[in-house]
């Protein structure tokens, strides 16, 4: 079992400690983790290379080619974001802006169907559970058709400062999901809302006539 974790703002924060902790459970049961940072990400310049061309002319091909490539490789996918303004960060978005050429819409990756994501997000208040809305949505959008979401208040500035009560009900949380995640490896399928959008997508690219590139994809993967 491989997973891929990407973090919004590296090794800190209360975001990344819960992530760690859901990690650290999840390399018990023997899964490879592999993590990156997107702290630095670069924001999309909407030049349209990934959508009408090739993905590998993207001015920063070389910054996101190595999280991509081990997203599609995983079985599971983690994405991490403190709240922000009731959204995720801006670095996760400007990832994300990366990944929307692999949009069921456009080319989705053949093994983003059976692959489960995680979408974790801390505040000090309201809003993690917007955030974690959010990044699920993303994943549904790339094909990804299960999530577990965790979003927690921690009423706190910094995981130093969270009650101890409080870190205990986060301890008892992430060990459960960790559980359920092992539980469903390997046995991921799409549901009727992921076969829908998939089908509603294949006849759009039926009668693709704006861009040879995604129909000739769609076609050389069999789906038309």
């Amino acid at each position: 079992m491989k997973v891929t974790a990407i973090h919004s703002r590296g090794s800190k924060g209360s975001t990344y400690f819960i992530a760690r902790l859901l990690l650290d459970e999840l390399e018990k049961q023997g899964a490879e983790i592999i993590e990156f940072s997107v702290q630095s990400a670069s924001p999309c310049t909407g030049c349209f290379n990934c959508f009408m061309r090739d993905e590998k002319l993207c001015p920063h091909q070389a910054e996101n080619a190595p999280k991509i490539e081990s997203i599609e490789s995983a079985d599971i996918v983690l994405l991490d974001s403190p709240c922000y303004g009731f959204g995720m960060s801006g670095q996760m978005k400007c990832f994300l802006d990366h990944l929307c050429y692999r949009w069921t819409a456009h080319r989705p990756h053949p093994s983003m169907f059976s692959k489960i994501g995680i979408a974790i997000s801390t505040t000090a208040g309201m809003g993690a559970g917007k955030v974690t809305k959010d990044i699920a949505q993303q994943f549904f959008y790339l094909g990804i058709p299960f999530t577990f979401r965790l979003a927690f208040s921690i009423r706190a500035m910094s995981w130093s400062e969270v009650s101890e009560v409080r870190k205990e009900h986060i301890r008892r949380k992430v060990t459960a999901t960790a559980r359920n995640i092992i539980a469903k490896s390997g046995k991921i399928k799409p549901g009727i809302k992921s076969r829908f959008m998939f089908a509603m997508m294949r006849l759009m690219q039926k009668r693709n006539t704006w861009n040879p590139v995604e129909k000739s994809y769609w076609q050389t993967n069999g789906w038309i």
